[in-house]
């Protein structure tokens, strides 16, 4: 392969939710995004995108935009698609933290790599499975809201609802898990998302709570404040629902302190907080050597780095979780293909690369 990067180009989209996105964290109305481009000298093109979660990468659509299109891009111009561990290096080595950056220029290379072999990202990537399951979020609000988008959702056809909370006192949250429960039954998966929003003592109150009252949950997600890993510790070794760490986990080293702790049952991989596919892969493989399954999800992305992060999910036999509804909540799409889905189970496109293509701008 012989090709070398000619440009790298930079489209900032900003499209409407269905509905508002909020969580113990923030709000989100309108998703905005930046879309990543890197054509090569035949003519062949890499999509990324980078999606700002100041909240928790401390990435913005400024930054962003400021660490490709002015540090990164300019080292980009030249370098070799023969030598892709050589390529992503310089991305990785560019700039400190900015994962979100690192994220969408490294999801355009493997785009392009994936292309220039002839087959999908996930194939390349393992090829383990070509359909997944997804949950789908239900957002905090008032019980009676909550209580009616779970519902909805379930006749929408999807069987596992990742319930968002922590924004309130924890004997509230109980009662609105308690009311879930209630309206949609046995049969559904309830997993719980508390972005951080609780204490490890009131995280353990509630969770045992919770299964005292046998509201069965499957697991609980970033209970306690991303830096503090002993409390994450606290928590998965007083409750017995599996503890999956999310916020609290950016890189390996984090990913290997945590586990040396035993600090959480499942590892949420995210790429913008990873900075791409192949660190997202040296944790899942760190995860997997502990015996610890890794589940996949995103920030509010558009289908480019869905459809990208379902590629990895299904490429590998450890992830086990996946959380990958993001992209089902834009009104539109700024691109076309992607995965499709039927309720719950999403597709993996078998195109080559991740199978997205950029609109006309």
């Amino acid at each position: 392969m012989s090709a070398t990067i000619s440009t790298v180009q930079v489209f900032p989209i900003a499209v409407p939710l269905k509905s508002p996105f909020k969580t113990a964290l923030r709000t989100v109305t309108t998703a905005e995004s930046l879309l990543v481009q890197i054509t090569d000298s035949d003519g062949v093109t890499g999509l990324g995108e980078a999606a700002p979660t100041a909240a928790i990468t401390g990435d913005t659509m400024a930054s962003i935009r400021y660490a490709i299109e002015t540090i990164i891009a300019p080292k980009l111009i030249g370098a070799s698609l023969a030598q892709p561990e050589a390529l992503k290096s310089l991305i990785e080595t560019s700039i400190v933290n900015n994962h979100s950056p690192k994220a969408a220029l490294n999801i355009a290379v493997n785009d392009l790599l994936a292309k220039h072999y002839g087959v999908s990202l996930n194939a390349l990537l393992g090829g383990y499975r070509q359909q997944i399951e997804t949950d789908y979020t239900v957002s905090v609000g008032t019980t009676d809201a909550m209580v009616d988008h779970a519902l909805q959702l379930v006749k929408d056809g999807f069987d596992t609802l990742k319930v968002k909370v922590g924004n309130q006192s924890a004997f509230d949250d109980v009662k609105q898990v308690r009311a879930i429960r209630k309206a949609v039954g046995p049969a559904i998966k309830i997993r719980l998302d508390a972005n951080q929003g609780w204490q490890k003592k009131q995280a353990t109150v509630a969770i045992n709570a919770m299964v005292d009252e046998g509201l069965d949950l499957e697991l609980v997600e970033q209970p306690v404040p991303a830096a503090d890993f002993e409390g994450m510790a606290y928590v998965t070794a007083h409750t017995p629902i599996p503890i999956m760490a999310d916020e609290s986990i950016f890189s390996v080293t984090d990913a290997l302190r945590l586990l040396n702790m035993d600090g959480c049952d499942i590892i949420n991989l995210k790429l913008m907080k990873a900075g791409g596919i192949d660190n997202a892969l040296k944790i899942n493989t760190l995860a997997e050597a502990f015996g610890v399954p890794c589940m996949v999800g995103s920030m509010i992305e558009s289908q480019v780095s869905v459809t990208a992060a379902a590629h990895l999910a299904a490429a590998k036999t450890n992830i086990q979780y996946y959380d990958l509804d993001a992209a089902m909540m834009f009104r539109d799409q700024p691109t076309t293909g992607g995965i499709t889905h039927d309720g719950h189970v999403i597709t993996v496109p078998d195109t080559p690369g991740i199978g997205v293509s950029l609109q006309q701008q």
